[in-house]
């Protein structure tokens, strides 16, 4: 029960809420046959207990343990546990594997999303046909049991050549994650969230190096299977694509054949492109030019 080298030790008791121990009633009669340890805010926490009845012959004893389950769990009505398959377990994760079993089975009434509509498990269990979610964590009341507590039954024996005078049980417990509270320490660290931040920025540049390289890896592998038809397609889209930005109306059908650039207004044409492109760089020289001289 370490929680590891240099950890602080938790007492043996801290785990449970409660311990009885029962011994036999033919023996000790019905005022001294049980001998009971029960969790209180006072209780300080020890690392064993020790109980002493006189007697002079083998005796069989059930010790009862329950476990101080944090956060509090429940064991669930046979009927919702069958359907869940959960048989123990905190309240939050019974209500979202309820939430998980109305989503998969499409439960949810497609016109008001507050309402469920029940299937014939959940008639069986609420005993309503249609109600909301909101009113299901007050309907679990009545289905949710204390747990099952573990119980080892063990025989006390007096024969002195018996050499079983000690019995060790595993007792599997939950404990709080170690790393838990460096964790919260490390997040509310101004610098650690400004390292976080680094990192996180250079995951989505590189997720979009990666999309980069896998578009530029899937054009060339269409490229290689068939050169001339990919480059068809990819000349489409293209012109597809600027009559969209620049918001032209034209044929594209009249404009994939080489005759149409031989009319006589292409000359003018692209005696217009060259000038506007002239007025465009000489803007901008001019531009550059006056930056310099201030």
């Amino acid at each position: 029960l370490c929680n590891g080298p240099g950890k602080l030790k938790r007492k043996f008791s801290s785990f449970f809420k409660s311990l009885v121990i029962e011994l036999d009633k033919e023996l000790y009669g019905p005022d001294n046959h049980l001998v009971e340890w029960h969790r209180t805010p006072t209780t300080q926490e020890t690392d064993g207990f020790q109980v002493k009845r006189p007697g002079d012959v083998s005796v069989r004893c059930t010790l009862l343990l329950m476990l101080d389950y944090q956060p509090p769990q429940f064991k669930l009505d046979p009927r919702l546990a069958r359907l869940l398959g959960i048989h123990t377990q905190t309240r939050s994760c019974i209500i979202q594997a309820l939430w998980q079993y109305v989503k998969t089975n499409k439960l949810q009434d497609s016109h008001d999303k507050e309402y469920i509509n029940c299937d014939k498990y959940f008639q069986q269990i609420f005993d309503c046909p249609r109600l909301k979610f909101s009113e299901i964590p007050q309907r679990l009341t009545n289905l949710l049991l204390p747990p099952d507590p573990i119980v080892i039954n063990h025989v006390i024996s007096v024969d002195p050549n018996d050499q079983k005078k000690t019995a060790c049980y595993d007792i599997d417990v939950e404990v709080e994650d170690p790393l838990k509270a460096q964790m919260s320490s490390f997040l509310l660290s101004t610098a650690n969230q400004q390292e976080i931040a680094s990192l996180d920025n250079k995951i989505h540049e590189t997720i979009e190096s990666i999309n980069q390289l896998k578009i530029q890896r899937d054009f060339m592998l269409s490229f290689s299977r068939d050169p001339k038809g990919y480059i068809q397609d990819w000349l489409k889209s293209q012109s597809r694509d600027l009559k969209l930005m620049t918001d032209v109306a034209g044929n594209p059908e009249e404009e994939r054949r080489a005759e149409f650039y031989h009319e006589p207004w292409t000359q003018e044409a692209v005696s217009r492109y060259f000038y506007c492109k002239i007025q465009q760089r000489r803007q901008e020289l001019e531009q550059a030019l006056a930056m310099r001289n201030t």
